[in-house]
């Protein structure tokens, strides 16, 4: 096979699973220098269709083709072998390892008689990192590192193993926007030496990205074209069969008292230094404070630190009146606190249990759900019908586990426990990350809905427009500090990059 990667087909691609037509005749390719995103609603299929080109699943019916010629990889390592590589959206990496021993275990150019060469990677890891201006600490422990650098890691170390021809699944979902700026304009540099399948939701993206488009509904491709042909709005009507609107929080001043008053806290990281520098910040009943930040500057220790996941070593947290620093989750909880934590896979389900189960997580002791400690059923399944159908989760049904979704409808499972559990409080925490358009729109909706209800929110997210249009006012923090807050008015993408930066703003 040519060392270039010309062309790439997938034909006729057909993948079942039980109660899942998850690829349904599916044909594709793309060609040398070219860009093809790959949109389409939470559970269509890219993703699962992306892990077949990887060798990762195995095809039922179709055939795979790189030059004209005809491939099957049984496994990963023979796509890499073939010059692909993938960054995926659910992370491939090991918590207790270091970024530079997570690149050595693919990096067989290091592999040396009875040891590795560790030197080598790191190297590597560096070169890497500053020539795409992708930085990642090749120290750091994989558990020590926020949901962003995490992400950064992976493209750090798919590069790293010599990709020639990149798959990317949601690569931007925890990039800021200049971030995201400066990896799409890589991208573009980079088509002169491969080619890319790019999978995200962020139709913006895909515009200024990709060469082709091809969405998929149900595990089918509906339609398929060249991007400049259509405007976004377009894609997201093509994707979703509706016009798009995402709403906009132009409503009256509904403020009430302080529902969550941090003062003057001090949290440390799980590498021991201080995350949280002397952090206070204030929510009302009724408003939406959104806070705005690079990834890795304390928005994660905030929320557990608020929600009993975390000590604070100074300061106060107080929920309606009531001190909670250092209380017990299950008390904040008891409180009335609802929380859509980073981490979906980690805090925010239970993989192994039914959907249905993760319904309840945090109310199976509660008269609705159980007598005397005994489970209700019919109650149990009556209410994961209806939230399977009010919050379009797609699963062949409630009793299927939580951990088999696609990373999209993992979050709407955790979104309709969380907002339908009559919460006093709400701390969201990149709660639209995964989703698709459509997902979004209804999302930030229910949003708005408790806001008008006279719930106060915490919306922790690096989606500058989903800050700007949600929130009443704007906090922005960098190194554990709040550099400013902003009212909804006054705030714009460039003075809000600058905050994050850790700039200070233009006269």
């Amino acid at each position: 096979m040519d060392d270039k990667i010309k062309s790439l087909s997938m034909e006729h691609i057909t993948k079942r699973f039980p109660g899942v037509l998850a690829s349904d005749d599916i044909s594709l390719s793309v060609n040398e220098g070219e860009i093809l995103a790959l949109v389409g609603e939470n559970g269509a299929g890219k993703t699962t269709l992306m892990n077949i080109l990887m060798g990762i699943y195995q095809q039922d019916e179709g055939k795979i083709f790189i030059n004209g010629e005809e491939v099957r990889f049984k496994g990963p390592e023979d796509a890499f072998k073939a010059g692909l590589g993938m960054v995926h959206q659910q992370y491939m990496l090991v918590p207790n390892m270091t970024v530079t021993e997570n690149v050595a275990l693919g990096y067989k150019k290091a592999w040396k008689p009875f040891k590795i060469d560790l030197k080598m990677v790191r190297d590597r890891v560096e070169e890497i990192s500053k020539r795409y201006g992708l930085a990642v600490n090749p120290d750091a422990y994989i558990w020590q590192l926020s949901v962003g650098e995490q992400q950064r890691v992976e493209l750090v170390k798919t590069l790293c193993l010599g990709a020639r021809f990149l798959i990317l699944d949601e690569p931007t979902s925890a990039l800021t926007p200049q971030e995201t700026d400066e990896l799409i304009e890589l991208l573009k540099k980079m088509k002169k030496e491969l080619s890319i399948i790019f999978i995200s939701h962020k139709l913006n993206e895909v515009k200024a990205l990709s060469d082709k488009v091809v969405i998929l509904r149900h595990g089918k491709v509906v339609f398929s074209g060249d991007t400049e042909d259509y405007s976004p709005s377009e894609i997201a009507a093509l994707m979703t069969g509706h016009e798009i609107i995402l709403p906009e929080n132009k409503e009256e001043d509904l403020h009430g008292e302080i529902a969550l008053s941090v003062k003057d806290i001090y949290v440390k990281s799980d590498r021991g230094n201080l995350a949280l520098n002397g952090l206070s910040l204030d929510v009302r009943q009724g408003e939406i404070v959104g806070l705005a930040g690079v990834s890795g500057n304390g928005q994660r220790e905030l929320a557990e630190a608020i929600n009993g996941l975390r000590a604070i070593d100074g300061g106060s947290i107080t929920f309606f009146g009531d001190e909670i620093a250092n209380k017990s989750p299950n008390y904040v909880i008891s409180k009335g606190m609802g929380y859509i934590p980073e981490e979906r896979n980690i805090e925010g389900i239970v993989p192994s249990f039914q959907i249905k189960e993760n319904f309840i997580l945090k109310d199976s002791d509660h008269e609705k759900f159980s007598r005397h400690r005994f489970l209700k059923k019919k109650e149990i399944n009556d209410n994961a019908d209806v939230l399977k159908d009010r919050f379009d989760i797609r699963a062949p049904g409630t009793s299927t586990a939580a951990g088999s979704l696609s990373g999209g409808n993992i979050q709407k499972v955790i979104l309709a426990r969380e907002i339908t559990r009559a919460p006093k409080f709400l701390i969201a925490v990149y709660p639209t990350r995964g989703l698709d358009m459509g997902a979004i729109e209804f999302i930030h909706q229910e949003l708005l809905k408790k806001r008008r209800e006279g719930i106060g929110i915490l919306l922790i997210s690096e989606e500058l427009d989903e800050i700007m249009n949600l929130s009443d006012r704007i906090a922005v923090i960098y190194k554990g500090q709040i550099q400013k807050v902003l009212k909804h008015g006054e705030a714009n993408k460039k003075n809000l990059g600058i905050l994050m930066a850790g700039l200070k703003e233009e006269e």
